[in-house]
Protein backbone atom coordinates (compact mmCIF):
# COMPACT_ATOMS: atom_id res chain seq x y z
CA UNK A 1 0.00 0.00 0.00
CA UNK A 2 1.44 3.49 -0.86
CA UNK A 3 1.31 5.48 2.33
CA UNK A 4 1.82 8.37 0.95
CA UNK A 5 -1.05 8.47 -0.86
CA UNK A 6 -4.52 9.84 0.45
CA UNK A 7 -7.06 6.89 0.50
CA UNK A 8 -9.82 7.34 -1.87
CA UNK A 9 -13.43 8.42 -1.15
CA UNK A 10 -15.11 6.55 1.91
CA UNK A 11 -17.52 5.24 -0.39
CA UNK A 12 -15.02 3.94 -3.21
CA UNK A 13 -15.15 7.01 -5.32
CA UNK A 14 -11.69 7.64 -7.24
CA UNK A 15 -11.51 11.39 -6.24
CA UNK A 16 -10.00 11.63 -2.98
CA UNK A 17 -12.03 12.31 0.53
CA UNK A 18 -11.66 15.96 1.57
CA UNK A 19 -11.57 14.36 5.28
CA UNK A 20 -9.61 11.73 4.45
CA UNK A 21 -6.91 14.40 3.21
CA UNK A 22 -6.98 16.21 5.95
CA UNK A 23 -6.70 12.90 8.29
CA UNK A 24 -3.67 11.57 6.69
CA UNK A 25 -2.09 15.65 6.58
CA UNK A 26 -2.65 14.80 10.20
CA UNK A 27 -0.93 11.52 10.30
CA UNK A 28 1.59 12.67 8.38
CA UNK A 29 2.96 15.70 10.84
CA UNK A 30 2.30 13.31 13.97
CA UNK A 31 2.22 9.68 15.45
CA UNK A 32 1.32 8.75 18.57
CA UNK A 33 3.81 8.01 20.85
CA UNK A 34 3.51 4.73 22.45
CA UNK A 35 3.15 4.42 26.19
CA UNK A 36 3.06 8.12 25.79
CA UNK A 37 0.20 11.01 26.30
CA UNK A 38 2.14 13.23 24.01
CA UNK A 39 2.19 13.55 19.99
CA UNK A 40 5.68 13.41 18.08
CA UNK A 41 6.60 13.83 14.60
CA UNK A 42 6.03 11.06 11.95
CA UNK A 43 9.38 10.30 10.61
CA UNK A 44 8.26 10.65 7.34
CA UNK A 45 8.33 14.18 7.99
CA UNK A 46 11.22 16.23 7.80
CA UNK A 47 12.60 17.90 10.94
CA UNK A 48 11.96 21.75 10.99
CA UNK A 49 14.47 24.26 9.77
CA UNK A 50 15.81 26.34 13.00
CA UNK A 51 14.26 30.08 12.13
CA UNK A 52 17.25 32.55 12.06
CA UNK A 53 16.62 35.71 14.27
CA UNK A 54 16.20 39.29 12.70
CA UNK A 55 18.94 41.60 12.06
CA UNK A 56 17.18 45.16 12.76
CA UNK A 57 18.34 48.89 12.87
CA UNK A 58 17.46 50.96 15.23
CA UNK A 59 14.90 54.05 13.67
CA UNK A 60 13.77 55.26 16.58
CA UNK A 61 15.01 56.26 20.52
CA UNK A 62 12.41 58.89 22.76
CA UNK A 63 12.13 59.87 25.85
CA UNK A 64 8.18 59.09 26.88
CA UNK A 65 8.64 59.16 30.59
CA UNK A 66 10.67 59.87 33.28
CA UNK A 67 13.79 56.71 33.35
CA UNK A 68 11.66 55.32 30.10
CA UNK A 69 12.65 55.37 26.04
CA UNK A 70 11.27 53.97 23.81
CA UNK A 71 13.17 52.32 20.90
CA UNK A 72 11.63 51.51 17.02
CA UNK A 73 13.49 48.63 15.42
CA UNK A 74 12.62 48.41 11.96
CA UNK A 75 14.62 45.88 8.74
CA UNK A 76 17.34 47.80 7.20
CA UNK A 77 15.64 46.96 3.50
CA UNK A 78 12.51 47.66 4.71
CA UNK A 79 11.03 44.52 4.39
CA UNK A 80 8.24 43.51 6.43
CA UNK A 81 8.60 42.20 9.97
CA UNK A 82 7.19 38.85 11.25
CA UNK A 83 3.13 39.41 12.52
CA UNK A 84 2.60 39.05 16.05
CA UNK A 85 -0.65 39.53 18.36
CA UNK A 86 -1.34 41.63 21.83
CA UNK A 87 0.65 40.86 24.67
CA UNK A 88 4.26 38.99 22.48
CA UNK A 89 7.47 40.53 23.75
CA UNK A 90 10.70 40.21 21.60
CA UNK A 91 14.07 38.96 22.54
CA UNK A 92 16.84 41.69 21.94
CA UNK A 93 20.19 40.97 21.74
CA UNK A 94 22.52 44.14 22.41
CA UNK A 95 25.92 44.66 20.91
CA UNK A 96 27.36 43.92 24.17
CA UNK A 97 25.93 40.54 24.27
CA UNK A 98 23.07 40.99 27.02
CA UNK A 99 20.03 39.52 25.83
CA UNK A 100 16.44 40.84 27.36
CA UNK A 101 12.81 40.87 26.45
CA UNK A 102 10.79 43.36 26.37
CA UNK A 103 6.98 43.17 25.61
CA UNK A 104 5.78 45.27 21.95
CA UNK A 105 3.62 47.88 22.55
CA UNK A 106 3.12 49.00 19.37
CA UNK A 107 0.11 48.37 16.77
CA UNK A 108 0.20 44.76 15.34
CA UNK A 109 -1.49 46.13 12.33
CA UNK A 110 2.26 47.78 11.73
CA UNK A 111 4.56 45.18 10.19
CA UNK A 112 6.79 47.70 9.30
CA UNK A 113 8.45 48.44 12.79
CA UNK A 114 8.73 46.96 16.63
CA UNK A 115 8.40 49.81 19.52
CA UNK A 116 9.48 48.32 22.96
CA UNK A 117 9.90 50.91 25.82
CA UNK A 118 12.52 50.42 28.53
CA UNK A 119 12.46 51.57 31.87
CA UNK A 120 16.45 52.32 32.80
CA UNK A 121 17.13 50.08 35.95
CA UNK A 122 20.23 51.58 37.60
CA UNK A 123 20.71 48.04 39.94
CA UNK A 124 19.99 45.76 37.37
CA UNK A 125 22.60 43.61 34.66
CA UNK A 126 23.34 46.57 32.63
CA UNK A 127 20.98 46.14 29.68
CA UNK A 128 18.29 48.62 30.18
CA UNK A 129 21.93 51.15 30.77
CA UNK A 130 23.14 50.33 27.45
CA UNK A 131 19.99 51.15 25.64
CA UNK A 132 19.61 54.21 27.37
CA UNK A 133 22.97 55.58 27.09
CA UNK A 134 24.89 53.97 24.00
CA UNK A 135 22.43 52.41 21.73
CA UNK A 136 21.90 55.23 19.06
CA UNK A 137 19.78 55.99 16.12
CA UNK A 138 21.14 53.00 13.33
CA UNK A 139 22.46 50.36 15.55
CA UNK A 140 22.23 47.06 14.56
CA UNK A 141 20.30 44.89 17.20
CA UNK A 142 19.40 40.56 16.90
CA UNK A 143 16.18 40.02 17.68
CA UNK A 144 14.20 37.11 17.91
CA UNK A 145 11.06 36.94 16.32
CA UNK A 146 7.85 38.05 18.50
CA UNK A 147 6.47 35.03 21.08
CA UNK A 148 3.60 34.93 23.61
CA UNK A 149 3.20 33.84 26.92
CA UNK A 150 0.24 36.67 27.83
CA UNK A 151 -1.86 36.04 24.76
CA UNK A 152 -5.07 38.38 24.72
CA UNK A 153 -8.09 36.14 24.89
CA UNK A 154 -10.55 38.95 23.68
CA UNK A 155 -13.37 38.12 26.24
CA UNK A 156 -16.40 40.37 26.20
CA UNK A 157 -15.61 42.67 29.04
CA UNK A 158 -12.06 43.30 29.73
CA UNK A 159 -10.27 45.00 32.54
CA UNK A 160 -6.92 45.92 31.99
CA UNK A 161 -4.38 46.52 34.65
CA UNK A 162 -0.82 48.10 34.21
CA UNK A 163 1.41 49.13 37.04
CA UNK A 164 4.26 51.21 35.27
CA UNK A 165 5.81 50.03 32.58
CA UNK A 166 3.37 47.50 32.86
CA UNK A 167 0.94 49.31 30.61
CA UNK A 168 3.48 48.10 27.82
CA UNK A 169 1.66 44.41 27.10
CA UNK A 170 -1.67 46.09 28.07
CA UNK A 171 -1.66 49.18 25.09
CA UNK A 172 -2.32 47.01 22.57
CA UNK A 173 -4.73 44.88 24.30
CA UNK A 174 -6.35 48.32 24.68
CA UNK A 175 -6.39 48.81 21.05
CA UNK A 176 -7.32 45.24 20.00
CA UNK A 177 -10.22 45.44 22.52
CA UNK A 178 -11.55 49.10 20.75
CA UNK A 179 -10.98 47.31 17.76
CA UNK A 180 -13.56 44.80 18.42
CA UNK A 181 -15.92 45.95 20.32
CA UNK A 182 -15.29 44.93 23.54
CA UNK A 183 -16.54 46.05 26.96
CA UNK A 184 -12.93 47.45 28.23
CA UNK A 185 -11.63 49.52 30.50
CA UNK A 186 -7.77 50.55 31.06
CA UNK A 187 -6.51 51.11 34.88
CA UNK A 188 -2.58 52.63 34.46
CA UNK A 189 -1.12 53.30 37.95
CA UNK A 190 2.52 54.46 39.16
CA UNK A 191 4.18 56.79 41.74
CA UNK A 192 4.25 60.11 39.56
CA UNK A 193 2.52 61.18 36.11
CA UNK A 194 5.87 62.20 34.81
CA UNK A 195 6.71 58.34 35.88
CA UNK A 196 3.95 56.76 33.36
CA UNK A 197 4.58 56.43 29.51
CA UNK A 198 2.42 56.04 26.50
CA UNK A 199 -0.24 58.79 28.92
CA UNK A 200 -1.41 60.45 25.79
CA UNK A 201 -1.82 57.07 23.54
CA UNK A 202 -3.91 55.78 25.89
CA UNK A 203 -6.01 58.79 26.47
CA UNK A 204 -6.45 59.01 23.22
CA UNK A 205 -7.62 55.34 22.30
CA UNK A 206 -11.25 56.87 24.33
CA UNK A 207 -10.45 59.10 27.55
CA UNK A 208 -13.83 57.17 28.88
CA UNK A 209 -12.57 53.99 29.35
CA UNK A 210 -9.06 54.89 30.68
CA UNK A 211 -8.19 55.80 34.28
CA UNK A 212 -4.38 57.08 34.97
CA UNK A 213 -4.30 57.23 38.75
CA UNK A 214 -0.92 58.19 41.13
CA UNK A 215 0.12 57.36 44.35
CA UNK A 216 1.73 60.44 44.84
CA UNK A 217 -2.09 62.29 44.62
CA UNK A 218 -4.33 59.28 45.67
CA UNK A 219 -2.25 56.83 47.55
CA UNK A 220 -1.05 53.40 46.59
CA UNK A 221 -4.20 51.82 45.05
CA UNK A 222 -5.45 48.34 47.22
CA UNK A 223 -6.32 44.96 45.12
CA UNK A 224 -10.12 45.88 45.93
CA UNK A 225 -9.16 49.66 44.77
CA UNK A 226 -7.88 48.45 41.06
CA UNK A 227 -10.78 46.26 40.81
CA UNK A 228 -13.46 48.42 41.77
CA UNK A 229 -14.71 48.41 37.97
CA UNK A 230 -15.65 45.00 37.59
CA UNK A 231 -18.17 43.64 36.97
CA UNK A 232 -19.72 40.22 36.81
CA UNK A 233 -17.81 38.21 34.53
CA UNK A 234 -14.88 40.26 33.85
CA UNK A 235 -11.82 39.19 32.48
CA UNK A 236 -8.77 40.69 33.95
CA UNK A 237 -5.12 41.32 32.53
CA UNK A 238 -2.33 42.45 35.24
CA UNK A 239 1.20 43.52 34.55
CA UNK A 240 2.69 44.89 37.03
CA UNK A 241 5.31 44.90 40.03
CA UNK A 242 4.79 41.58 42.39
CA UNK A 243 2.96 43.47 44.65
CA UNK A 244 0.53 44.60 42.66
CA UNK A 245 -0.22 41.30 41.18
CA UNK A 246 -0.26 40.10 44.97
CA UNK A 247 -2.83 42.81 45.83
CA UNK A 248 -4.76 41.82 42.68
CA UNK A 249 -5.22 38.11 43.39
CA UNK A 250 -6.16 38.44 46.71
CA UNK A 251 -8.74 41.03 45.83
CA UNK A 252 -10.11 38.72 42.63
CA UNK A 253 -12.57 36.40 44.38
CA UNK A 254 -14.77 39.25 45.87
CA UNK A 255 -14.55 41.42 43.00
CA UNK A 256 -16.67 38.74 41.02
CA UNK A 257 -14.00 38.58 38.28
CA UNK A 258 -14.47 35.27 35.74
CA UNK A 259 -10.36 35.00 35.35
CA UNK A 260 -7.20 36.55 35.71
CA UNK A 261 -4.22 36.99 33.29
CA UNK A 262 -1.15 38.28 34.59
CA UNK A 263 2.23 38.89 33.46
CA UNK A 264 4.68 39.85 36.61
CA UNK A 265 8.47 41.89 36.52
CA UNK A 266 11.11 39.78 37.06
CA UNK A 267 10.97 36.68 39.24
CA UNK A 268 8.63 35.37 41.04
CA UNK A 269 8.85 34.71 44.93
CA UNK A 270 10.55 31.89 46.00
CA UNK A 271 8.26 28.83 47.29
CA UNK A 272 8.64 26.18 48.99
CA UNK A 273 12.55 26.74 48.80
CA UNK A 274 15.27 24.95 50.95
CA UNK A 275 18.95 26.16 51.48
CA UNK A 276 21.34 24.17 49.54
CA UNK A 277 24.61 24.46 47.67
CA UNK A 278 26.13 25.98 44.90
CA UNK A 279 29.41 25.24 43.45
CA UNK A 280 30.90 26.95 40.73
CA UNK A 281 33.12 25.14 38.44
CA UNK A 282 34.33 21.88 39.50
CA UNK A 283 37.18 23.60 41.70
CA UNK A 284 35.25 26.82 42.35
CA UNK A 285 34.04 28.38 45.49
CA UNK A 286 30.84 26.81 47.39
CA UNK A 287 28.08 29.36 47.66
CA UNK A 288 25.27 29.12 49.85
CA UNK A 289 21.93 29.40 48.29
CA UNK A 290 19.18 30.52 51.36
CA UNK A 291 15.63 28.99 51.04
CA UNK A 292 13.99 32.21 49.96
CA UNK A 293 16.57 33.66 46.91
CA UNK A 294 17.56 31.71 43.36
CA UNK A 295 20.67 30.10 42.75
CA UNK A 296 21.21 32.66 39.55
CA UNK A 297 20.75 35.27 41.46
CA UNK A 298 23.78 33.86 44.08
CA UNK A 299 25.69 32.87 40.97
CA UNK A 300 25.77 36.33 39.56
CA UNK A 301 27.42 37.75 42.73
CA UNK A 302 30.29 35.66 42.44
CA UNK A 303 30.05 35.97 38.40
CA UNK A 304 28.46 39.24 36.88
CA UNK A 305 29.31 38.38 33.77
CA UNK A 306 26.60 35.29 33.78
CA UNK A 307 24.13 35.82 30.77
CA UNK A 308 20.27 35.95 32.10
CA UNK A 309 16.90 37.27 30.97
CA UNK A 310 13.68 36.60 32.07
CA UNK A 311 13.83 35.23 35.76
CA UNK A 312 10.87 33.17 34.99
CA UNK A 313 12.40 30.06 33.71
CA UNK A 314 10.96 30.32 30.15
CA UNK A 315 13.46 32.18 27.71
CA UNK A 316 16.54 29.41 28.50
CA UNK A 317 18.80 32.60 28.62
CA UNK A 318 20.79 31.52 31.75
CA UNK A 319 20.99 27.71 31.28
CA UNK A 320 24.10 26.16 32.36
CA UNK A 321 25.33 22.57 32.56
CA UNK A 322 25.30 20.59 35.83
CA UNK A 323 28.44 18.72 36.45
CA UNK A 324 26.83 17.00 40.09
CA UNK A 325 23.80 16.79 42.35
CA UNK A 326 20.44 16.19 41.88
CA UNK A 327 18.64 19.39 40.85
CA UNK A 328 14.56 20.12 41.57
CA UNK A 329 13.74 21.84 37.43
CA UNK A 330 10.67 24.38 38.07
CA UNK A 331 11.21 25.77 34.28
CA UNK A 332 8.53 25.74 32.22
CA UNK A 333 11.30 25.43 28.67
CA UNK A 334 13.83 22.56 29.29
CA UNK A 335 12.65 18.90 28.14
CA UNK A 336 12.82 15.66 29.46
CA UNK A 337 15.92 15.08 27.18
CA UNK A 338 17.74 18.22 28.35
CA UNK A 339 17.07 17.47 31.85
CA UNK A 340 18.35 13.90 31.58
CA UNK A 341 21.45 15.57 29.84
CA UNK A 342 22.36 17.83 32.48
CA UNK A 343 20.95 21.18 31.36
CA UNK A 344 19.94 23.48 34.39
CA UNK A 345 17.88 27.01 34.35
CA UNK A 346 19.52 28.73 37.59
CA UNK A 347 16.96 31.03 37.57
CA UNK A 348 14.17 28.80 38.68
CA UNK A 349 15.49 25.96 39.37
CA UNK A 350 16.85 24.38 43.19
CA UNK A 351 18.01 21.62 45.22
CA UNK A 352 16.80 19.91 48.19
CA UNK A 353 18.04 20.51 52.10
CA UNK A 354 21.56 20.38 52.05
CA UNK A 355 22.20 19.06 48.67
CA UNK A 356 25.40 20.52 46.21
CA UNK A 357 24.79 21.90 42.72
CA UNK A 358 28.17 21.63 40.88
CA UNK A 359 27.74 23.90 37.52
CA UNK A 360 30.09 24.01 34.68
CA UNK A 361 31.11 27.74 34.55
Amino acid sequence: MDLTTPPPDLYGRPEPDRFMRRVTAFGDRYTPALGSPLLRRSPRRAPARPVPPLQLAVTGHRTVAEDVVELRLADPGGDRLPAWQPGAHIRLRLPSGRERHYSLCGDPADAAVYRVAVRRLPGGGGGSTEIHDELALGARVTVRRPRNGFAFCAEPRVLLLAGGIGVTPLLPMAREARRLGLDWRLVHTGRTADALPFGDELRALDPARVEIRTDDREGVPTGADLLAHTRPGTAVYCCGPAPMLAAVQGALEASGARTLHFERFGAAPVLGGSRFTLRLGADGPLLDVPADRSALDVALEARPDLPYSCHQGFCGTCRVHLLAGTPEHRDRRLTGEERAAGVLLPCVSRAAEGETLVLDL
